[in-house]
């Protein structure tokens, strides 16, 4: 199986991007590619820059990134109260290109935030929409207080029960 798996961050020090990468390390006989959005960054998008520059290319290699996989995992930054702007813009030139940006495959969906709530109204917004673009959520799981439950030494969850309901849904995956 092969897993598309990042953060919906720019940040260089993204809580979500440690979160995806552990997350992904629980798909033992997966094959995993880890993108960083920063990757693809795209002018800001308008129907007026659309028609000027038509289909960027890093919005279409990013589409084939998650065309050429057999599973999605994303974890969600909160950015007062939604996405990113970063994850925003490249969803939005991708999803002109394809309206079904995440091409029918199965995913997980997680966020985690410094604070109690762990992403939890991003992580709500991205449940809602993922089906309307595509996408077959299989499991979606927000994590709390981050830097109270991940050890930064070790980059890995210290709460057994976190741990546990993450295993659980990263198996989901494999279902």
């Amino acid at each position: 199986m092969k897993v598309v798996a990042f953060a919906a961050s720019s940040s260089r020090n993204s809580i979500n991007k440690r979160l995806v990468a552990y997350a992904a390390g629980f798909l033992k006989e997966a094959e995993i590619e880890l993108l960083d959005i920063n990757d693809f960054e795209l002018p800001l998008f308008s129907v007026d820059r659309e028609a000027e520059l038509g289909q960027p290319e890093l919005a279409k290699l990013f589409l084939q990134k998650l065309g050429n996989a057999d599973a999605i995992l994303i974890a969600f930054a909160e950015h007062n109260l939604s996405y990113s702007v970063a994850y925003k813009n490249l969803f939005d030139w991708c999803s002109r290109i394809d309206p079904k940006v995440f091409q029918g495959k199965p995913m997980v969906l997680l966020a985690t935030s410094p604070g109690g709530r762990g992403g939890q109204t991003v992580l709500a917004t991205a449940l809602e929409s993922a089906p309307r673009f595509g996408g077959e959520v299989k499991a979606s799981l927000s994590i709390p207080s981050f830097n109270s439950n991940f050890d930064s030494l070790k980059e890995e969850l210290t709460n057994d029960e976190l741990k546990a309901k993450l295993s659980e849904t990263m198996n989901s995956l494999l279902d």
